[in-house]
């Protein structure tokens, strides 16, 4: 982004890009490729002397691919010899050869094709083949092939000829039918199935209705033949109609019992799947059934929607028997931990409780906050910091590789950024990646810090992997739109880990993830401006309508950021019908009661992030968990010098030598000087996920 502090990288480009020329040449760039991007050579004379500019080969590879129809071999080929291990040389080469399978020139395609460029070529060069008169081979040049559920569609012509070459036996389409039907993909059974017997086609038709339309085929299925490949087709339709009409599939099981021998596998799937989705609709009986299903028809799930039944219930006996019932890794689970302490709290086995809130309390979680909350104690952050390595630094950072990353960076070039980042540090070790991700950081580059220390130690690198971003303006906006800055901090976390160009299958965008319908009706009802939706990957534009939308969502609930980060996610409608069915919950049970997998674990998220945020914002007192999750109904206040707080202190904890020491709770002056403000973005359109 234009706005972003002059870069590291710029003081180790070529003597002859002086540091106080980058941003002119910066600024040169994004000209010429504008125009690059239009096709033709009149970017040449706008990027005059930017010849040794780490990305000038983007420019040209720009000017082709526009170019793409037109093309001939020879200046393809003359980049991909200039440039043979650049990034911008392997697009160019696949996109060049799928213009060449497009003109049907098999026999340059055949002198530019490289294995491994994806299905969709490989396709391509087996069709070459045939063109030239060559047959094929099953094993050869199929067997890989055929194992996987979804072909792109250049693969028809060569399904076709293997068939018209016999290599497509009964045996072989019955195994990709089942693959595809494993994989729930029913438009990958049409095919295969015209070429089977008039009755395993009516078969295979069967299967992939059962996977298209499973209400359907639940009613048909009382009229087809008892065979084991329909019997397969019966099962799956009950299976994946439970998910959309338990009780429809209720109905349409006892129907099917009695007609098809189903294996006990097929059975306890079934069963399996009735007892699930009866649950995530609270229904009567969910309790009875998860607790009466067969080991061999339970799984992970469905035991763990058995105790969120039971809590929903508030029936403290059933929840521990269920809680008893999980698996061995299930009970380890922080989530689980925390519930368990909750059920033997409420049948007075008060001590019991206590005990493994203490030690929950020591995590830096969503329920290690609720925890303390419990027990008194204080919060359990305890930050690292990177120790210094200024010679590891400097051979990082000459890495060509790396020089591009960033440039590509520095000039908004997001997307092709991460592609040379990624391919730049692959097979380097931990203390590189780190190195690399708090270079990140120190630039303004969040989401690589965010991506880049996620596990092991590295997640107490809370400066690098929470940033405050004070240039984007999140607590100015929050303060004028009237939510809490900390809160605001956690959902952006959340919603694109800083990704300011992320941009889900639903459309929503930025760093607060609007969709541009919903950022228009906040604008208009704000007053403030709007300039489409290509301006929601502008950070202070996308936070100044985030902000807004979240004071929307949480007047909604009374202020509440808990439930409003749920509708966030969710939608308000299905939060409203969540309420309305189990409104009078205490909000951790309301919690454990959400349907949908990814809202329950965002809530979680997001209010973790808010604890963690308002740490780094506002030093060693924070608000406490309890105050932020306020029961259903009551107003939620902002914080306040007077609001109720919490201590966040550092447990003692084993600190490894090499790679970090403690670093002391920071006050609100630490955010770095330097520091400037996706499938990992969740999906807004939601379905019943478990």
């Amino acid at each position: 982004m234009a706005h972003r502090a002059a870069f590291v990288v710029a003081l180790l480009l070529p003597l002859a890009v002086h540091a106080d020329t980058i941003d002119g040449q910066r600024q040169q760039f994004r000209q010429a490729y504008l125009t690059a991007r239009q096709g033709g050579d009149a970017w040449r004379a706008q990027a005059t002397g930017l010849e040794s500019y780490p990305i000038y080969p983007y420019l040209e590879a720009a000017a082709l691919t526009h170019d793409m129809h037109q093309l001939d071999a020879g200046r393809v080929q003359s980049y991909l010899d200039r440039y043979p291990d650049f990034i911008p040389a392997a697009d160019l080469r696949r996109d060049f050869l799928l213009e060449l399978a497009r003109r049907q020139d098999w026999n340059t395609f055949a002198a530019m094709y490289r294995p491994g460029l994806g299905d969709a070529l490989t396709c391509d060069a087996l069709l070459g083949r045939l063109s030239r008169g060559e047959k094929l081979d099953f094993q050869k040049d199929l067997a890989s092939l055929w194992n996987k559920p979804s072909l792109p569609s250049a693969c028809n012509g060569v399904l076709i000829a293997a068939h018209d070459q016999g290599l497509l036996t009964s045996e072989r389409l019955w195994a990709r039918i089942q693959a595809a039907a494993d994989a729930g993909q029913p438009n990958s059974i049409g095919l295969m199935a015209g070429w089977l017997t008039p009755a395993d086609t009516a078969e295979a038709n069967a299967m992939a209705l059962a996977l298209r339309d499973p209400g359907s085929a639940a009613s048909a299925a009382s009229g087809w033949p008892v065979t084991p490949r329909y019997q397969q087709a019966a099962a799956t339709a009950v299976q994946r109609l439970a998910r959309r009409q338990s009780g429809q599939a209720d109905a349409a099981w006892q129907t099917l019992q009695p007609r098809f021998a189903f294996s006990e596998q097929q059975r306890g799937a079934v069963l399996n799947a009735l007892a699930l989705y009866h649950a995530t609709d609270f229904d009567e009986q969910a309790l009875e059934r998860l607790a009466a299903l067969p080991p061999g028809a339970q799984s992970d799930s469905t035991r763990e929607w058995r105790v969120r039944v039971a809590l929903s219930r508030q029936d403290w006996s059933a929840a521990l028997a269920a809680l008893d019932a999980l698996s061995t890794t299930q009970k380890e689970d922080g989530e689980w931990r925390y519930y368990r302490a909750r059920v033997l709290e409420a049948l007075n086995r008060h001590d019991e409780a206590q005990s493994i809130w203490r030690k929950l309390a020591q995590e830096p979680t969503f329920f290690g906050f609720l925890s303390a909350d419990r027990v008194g104690a204080s919060y359990a952050i305890c930050p690292l910091q990177l120790a210094t390595d200024t010679a590891r630094e400097d051979a990082l950072m000459a890495q060509p590789g790396l020089r591009r990353a960033f440039e590509l960076y520095a000039v908004g070039m997001q997307r092709e950024g991460r592609r040379e980042w990624t391919k730049a540090l692959a097979g380097n070790d931990v203390q590189t990646l780190r190195l690399a991700a708090d270079l990140a950081y120190r630039n303004g580059w969040y989401d690589r810090a965010v991506f880049g220390l996620s596990s092991g130690d590295a997640l107490r690198l809370y400066e690098q992997r929470f940033p405050l971003a004070s240039q984007d303006g999140v607590v100015s906006q929050s303060q004028q739109a009237g939510v809490e800055p900390a809160w605001a901090y956690g959902i952006i976390r959340a919603e694109s880990a800083w990704m300011s160009d992320a941009r889900s299958g639903a459309d929503a965008r930025g760093l607060m993830q609007l969709l541009p319908g919903t950022a228009s009706i906040v604008a208009s009802k704000n007053g403030l401006p709007w300039a489409g939706g290509e301006s929601l990957y502008d950070g202070p534009t996308n936070i100044q309508l985030g902000t807004r939308y979240l004071a929307q969502m949480a007047a909604r609930y009374n202020g509440a950021p808990w439930l409003a980060s749920a509708a966030y996610n969710a939608g308000p409608n299905k939060v409203d019908q969540w309420l309305g069915q189990r409104g009078s919950l205490p909000p951790d049970l309301f919690i454990a009661s959400i349907p949908y997998k990814e809202t329950r674990e965002y809530v979680a998220r997001v209010m973790a992030f808010s604890v963690i945020y308002d740490w780094r914002l506002n030093g060693s007192r924070v608000v406490s968990m309890q105050t932020r999750i306020t029961p259903i109904g009551s107003t939620y206040a902002l914080p306040t010098d007077g609001s109720a707080h919490k201590e966040v202190a550092c447990p003692v904890v084993a600190v490894p030598a090499r790679t970090a020491s403690a670093m002391p709770a920071p006050a609100a002056s630490t955010a770095p000087a330097s520091s400037t403000s996706t499938s990992d973005v969740p999906a807004s359109v939601k379905d019943r996920g478990t």
